[in-house]
């Protein structure tokens, strides 16, 4: 799909393909929207009169083959009370998913008077809103696919418009890239193939390194290596960076890339099982945020790491009982073999602080079931040891629209992962704080560094989505948010 911005004209309206204005809670209608009015002779205030469109946002109304224009419909979109680049994007991005199968092959967006900002917030929300991963479909009856070629926003100032896009269309292409990878079935991305696809983006400016199963045995990697011994696919370990600001320390990002949990000997029910391809969101949330500081240019030095395994129950698989060195040389007994992205992760980060020394860490995993019973299906939950780290990362939250919830990390529950022969065990005493314990855990390999996890297990998929930005699966979620952290605080 291609996004083109065209200079805005009040005198002319557009032709042929579908048209979207917006009108404010309320009822009141923007420029366009007035502009668009008077040419079909009062047709949309009648239209907004006969039904219950009150302008909040998600709201639509729909003039098919509208008399007064030459064009197939038009569209009017609720902006809610608030115009500003966020109300933007989502007007764009509802407007796209209105009219994605409605036959039209361009849809304008009508944006006079709107700031630069704006208009290249607008062209973002109809580039998220256009994700689909079709790859594997043969079948697909026409009527079905999406019909929209070109999105086109016509605004005041063309040129700024475009400066303006430039980061974002690179945070968009990021974001595609990480739900391209959580989308793949595990039979097409398994470590191996996920670590190759890292690798090409070489071309973008990033240093990849992928360390093999030898390389991280030499490592003394055992707690990442305990995982993937039942797969016949061989575990990785890529190690990402971007250098964009000299020789300042960088920033680093981990990510759980566990590509499909049978959860191994501790099997999970058949029922659902599926949805384990998606086990490594986190680590395709990292290698986006690295993708997007390349597109970007982005002046800072950052590091991505992803830990790169998959958890299958054949006779070499670990056992629960077994007891493993991670790399940090603490021991690990093993009570649960699905409780492995900590295990993961703890070399992982193990890794990352010992040899890149940066200011802080933060990973992302697909971790527990339990965040998702504690804060339901929009809210990732965020453990930490840094009060700035974590107030850098809600405001971020905030901004992006990617909601996190601090939890807390309370010291009496480390005697929930005290193990009776080994340093740690890797679950808590049952189902109650499991999310805790397991932050509690992973704290475990951070060496005393500013550290914050994101237990993304409730946010990495959305399935159905109510989100205009984000269609049905694959979310992205953590690109985001870590992109304008990394923006607001930490470049030079």
């Amino acid at each position: 799909m291609r996004i083109e911005f065209v200079a805005a004209d009040r005198t002319r309206a557009p032709k042929g393909g579908a048209v979207a204005v917006m009108a404010f809670e309320g009822g009141k209608l923007s420029w366009a929207a007035e502009d668009m009015d008077k040419a079909t002779e009062g047709a949309v205030t009648r239209a907004i009169a006969a039904g219950r469109f009150a302008g909040k946002p998600g709201q639509t109304v729909e003039l098919v083959v509208p008399a007064g224009l030459d064009v197939q419909r038009l569209v009017v979109v609720g902006a809610g009370a608030d115009w500003n680049a966020d109300a933007a994007e989502r007007f764009a991005a509802q407007a796209f998913q209105s009219t994605r199968t409605s036959g039209s092959d361009t849809l304008h967006v009508l944006l006079p008077g709107a700031t630069a900002a704006e208009a290249a917030q607008a062209a973002l929300g109809a580039t998220l809103a256009a994700y689909r991963f079709d790859r594997y479909r043969t079948t697909e009856k026409a009527e079905a696919k999406p019909s929209l070629q070109t999105v086109q926003i016509h605004t005041d100032d063309v040129k700024a418009a475009d400066a303006a896009f430039a980061p974002l269309k690179a945070l968009g292409e990021a974001i595609y890239f990480s739900r391209d990878l959580v989308s793949e079935p595990p039979n097409v991305l398994y470590p191996a193939e996920f670590a190759r696809r890292v690798k090409a983006l070489e071309s973008l400016g990033l240093t990849v390194e992928i360390l093999d199963e030898e390389a991280m045995m030499k490592l003394g990697m055992g707690s990442l290596l305990g995982v993937g011994q039942g797969s016949v696919r061989d575990s990785q370990l890529a190690v990402i960076q971007w250098n964009g600001a000299g020789d300042a320390q960088p920033v680093a990002f981990v990510g759980k890339g566990v590509c499909f949990d049978t959860g191994g000997i501790s099997i999970k029910p058949a029922d659902g099982m599926e949805d384990m391809k998606w086990d490594m969101g986190g680590a395709a949330a990292v290698a986006g945020v690295m993708y997007v500081l390349a597109g970007r240019k982005a002046k800072v030095n950052a590091v991505g790491i992803l830990g790169l395994v998959e958890n299958m129950p054949d006779g070499n698989a670990q056992r629960p009982g077994d007891v493993v060195t991670s790399m940090s040389g603490q021991t690990i007994e093993i009570i649960n073999t699905d409780a492995e992205g900590r295990l993961v992760l703890a070399d992982a980060l193990w890794y990352c602080q010992d040899r890149f020394k940066p200011k802080f860490m933060v990973d992302l995993a697909t971790l527990t079931g339990a965040i998702i019973i504690s804060l339901g299906n929009d809210y990732a939950g965020l453990f930490s040891n840094n009060d700035a780290l974590s107030d850098n990362l809600l405001a971020a939250s905030k901004a992006e629209a990617e909601p996190l919830w601090r939890m807390p990390m309370p010291d009496p529950y480390n005697k929930q992962i005290e193990s009776m022969i080994a340093d740690l065990k890797n679950t808590g005493n049952g189902r109650a704080g499991g999310s805790i314990t397991a932050a509690l855990f992973l704290q475990k390999f951070v060496n005393g560094l500013p550290w914050a996890h994101l237990d993304i297990a409730s946010t990495a998929w959305k399935k159905p989505s109510t989100i205009p930005t984000i269609p049905d699966g694959a979310t992205g979620f953590g690109v985001r948010l870590l992109n304008r952290m990394v923006a607001d605080h930490y470049e030079g």
